[in-house]
């Protein structure tokens, strides 16, 4: 998760910051982050995630205890790598081959891989070039073994450089010298973009201005963000909106699906807005909206596949907010409750 939208969160206060702007069935996963000394185990954790009728989960990085727990468990997985890897991953395609054969290929006949992340928020940055030859070495290497995965890159927002209003949405000059080949990439492999979606820091950055109930997906307190003719009434459509047509802009028009690979709020650690209440608000109103399969008003009824942050608090994360924004303690109790049915 990214602080490391920071950049980019001043711009999208904008979105609702002033009185002058008032005026199919989602699927929904859960990040499992495992910085913390005091976690479940990973078959705990897995039989949690089915309990609570989670469909799909997100690693960060392969573990081979918890893509065994995994096995013949329906749910859907995102796997990551490290981004530590990835220069290797790129300049080394026996690596990319060696990392399959260890991660995916003996768990795939009993694991629903959805996508491979090669890297998450390292773009832009040092190790921005290694990203889209590290995703051609693991398809290239996933052919090989026989495995049909598609693979992508996880992005913060960040990378936009223009987010307001939605329909303007461009990616950063740092950004677009790396993300116009990946995304064009993608298009060609009818393969999605990951991206971390957090309303929570926009809110954060301009708690004076922005409007709670907008980052919250609070209709009773919302007002609406006009653009073109097309109403924002919440932060998180807006964003979804914006790094669309950033895509847009960068493959000449080609359509690429956007999975929101990360979105969440805290519900505690000292932050501007982060309380269990506000954090239950945004998760339980987010799955209603997704659930409902209605889409964002540039892509209405294409239901946006949401991940969100994360299933424990972390005890190994930075202090502060971010180790305040998991569902559940580490005993497994409930932080507050999250009814993944979008019934709340």
């Amino acid at each position: 998760m990214a602080a490391a939208s920071a950049t980019w969160v001043l711009a999208c206060a904008l979105l609702l910051c002033s009185s002058s702007f008032l005026g199919a069935e989602g699927a929904i996963g859960v990040n499992y982050g495992m910085l913390g000394n005091n976690l479940p185990s990973p078959a705990q954790v897995i039989s949690m995630y089915k309990a609570k009728n989670i469909s799909y989960v997100r690693l960060f990085h392969p573990d081979t205890a918890v893509l065994a727990a995994l096995r013949n468990s329906g749910i859907g997985v995102v796997l990551g790598t490290y981004n530590e890897d990835l220069a290797r991953l790129a300049s080394d395609a026996s690596f990319a081959a060696s990392w399959v054969e260890s991660y995916v290929k003996p768990f795939a006949g009993a694991v629903s891989f959805r996508y491979i992340n090669a890297g998450n928020e390292v773009i832009p940055g040092d190790p921005a070039a290694n990203v889209l030859p590290a995703m051609r070495n693991l398809q290239t290497a996933l052919t090989s073994a026989g495995v049909s995965v598609p693979v992508t890159t996880a992005v913060a927002t960040s990378v936009l450089g223009v987010s307001y209003p939605p329909s303007q949405g461009a990616f950063s000059e740092a950004a677009s010298p790396y993300m116009a080949p990946i995304v064009t990439y993608l298009a060609s492999k009818g393969a999605p973009l990951l991206v971390n979606v957090y309303p929570y820091f926009a809110y954060a950055a301009d708690a004076e201005r922005v409007q709670l109930g907008y980052a919250l997906l609070s209709s009773s307190q919302a007002a609406s963000v006009t653009d073109g003719g097309v109403v924002y009434t919440n932060m998180f459509d807006a964003i979804v909106d914006a790094a669309h047509a950033a895509v847009e802009k960068a493959t000449g028009g080609q359509a690429v699906e956007l999975v929101v690979s990360e979105t969440g709020w805290p519900s505690g650690g000292g932050g501007v807005g982060a309380s269990v209440e506000n954090a239950a608000a945004y998760n339980n109103n987010l799955v209603r909206h997704v659930s409902g399969g209605a889409g964002t008003p540039r892509r209405p009824g294409k239901a946006v596949e949401t991940y969100l942050f994360a299933m424990f608090n972390e005890n190994q994360k930075p202090e502060g907010v971010e180790q305040h924004f998991g569902l559940f303690q580490p005993d497994m109790s409930e932080v507050y409750h999250v009814d993944f049915a979008g019934s709340v």
